[in-house]
């Protein structure tokens, strides 16, 4: 028996009247607080009293490749604005912040100490992220209640950074999502060895680790394909094993017809290449998926 979830009222307040500058969030019944926070806005910050204690944040920077993860770092300090303002200084990578305070002033050292490692080893289990953290910090002992509190302070955190579009908390598949029996799953097929399975997602479409691409491509591969595919290779998620070329990571690309190429070596409409245990194509499956919903209505 599944517990009901029930939807959540997330309130948002620009700061600077500005949708890239400062941002305050909350969610209703939370005694938690978020503040989003670019980098040249750290400045700005001096007069806000909520933002001089204790805190748990996460730095975010950009990918430096289109084939590269985007950063992240995991923190927690007694002052928020102090340690944002050393991090301009000493960190070169971030663009973005987001800040965590509570409300009720109830975030004690021990707890903050609980929440950055937590938040980071998990930031790594989902490994969408480059964790720049060198090790995960030490989790600090606290007490069952304490920690039972803290566990639900972290869910709403993952709650609000993911609504501000940092999936550092998310890994690419979960694990059922993946399973040959879901019914997510498809499948593409062809020469030189192409063989994959993956998945559509909110974000893009995810190759599988493991699948397998076409050894070479065809003299008519897409330039910007080509390009994709061979800076895999040279990263890595593309591997030689044998005689097959496989993907040794999850990998996120944008659509199915991305996805399919670089495994095909060749130019590829994913929404007819990709197919599911049936036989039916992306295409198919999606039409037929509106036709359900709008027979529900």
């Amino acid at each position: 028996m599944y517990a009901k979830k029930y939807g959540k009222t997330i309130k948002l307040f620009l700061m600077d009247a500005d949708p890239e500058g400062r941002m305050v969030c909350e969610i209703s019944n939370w005694t938690g607080k978020a503040y989003r926070i670019p980098r040249a806005k750290v400045k700005d910050c001096a007069d806000r009293s909520d933002l001089k204690g204790t805190a748990v944040y996460i730095l975010f920077g950009r990918a430096d490749s289109p084939t590269a993860k985007p950063k992240a770092y995991v923190g927690e300090t007694e002052n928020a604005y102090e340690r944002l303002v050393k991090h301009v200084s000493d960190k070169e990578f971030w663009n973005e912040s987001v800040v965590f305070t509570s409300k009720d002033e109830n975030l004690n050292k021990a707890h903050i100490k609980y929440l950055e490692s937590r938040l980071c080893d998990i930031a790594k289990t989902a490994g969408r992220f480059d964790i720049q953290n060198g090790n995960t910090p030490t989790r600090s002992a606290i007490s069952e209640p304490d920690q039972a509190e803290m566990e639900e302070f972290i869910e709403y955190i993952k709650i609000l950074v993911n609504t501000m579009g940092f999936r550092v908390f998310e890994p690419l598949v979960k694990a059922n999502d993946a399973s040959a029996q879901s019914p997510d799953v498809f499948y593409v097929k062809g020469a030189r060895g192409a063989s994959g399975r993956g998945r559509r997602t909110s974000d893009g479409f995810v190759v599988f680790a493991s699948s397998e691409a076409a050894v070479d491509t065809v003299p008519s591969f897409p330039k910007g394909f080509k390009a994709l595919r061979d800076e895999l290779i040279e990263t890595g998620v593309l591997g030689m094993s044998g005689e097959k070329l496989l993907f040794t990571a999850d990998y996120l690309f944008s659509s199915p017809s991305a996805a399919a190429a670089v495994i095909m070596g060749r130019s590829a409409n994913g929404l007819i290449e990709w197919k599911d245990a049936t036989g039916k194509d992306l295409k198919s499956a999606e039409e037929q998926e509106i036709s359900r919903a709008e027979k529900a209505k």
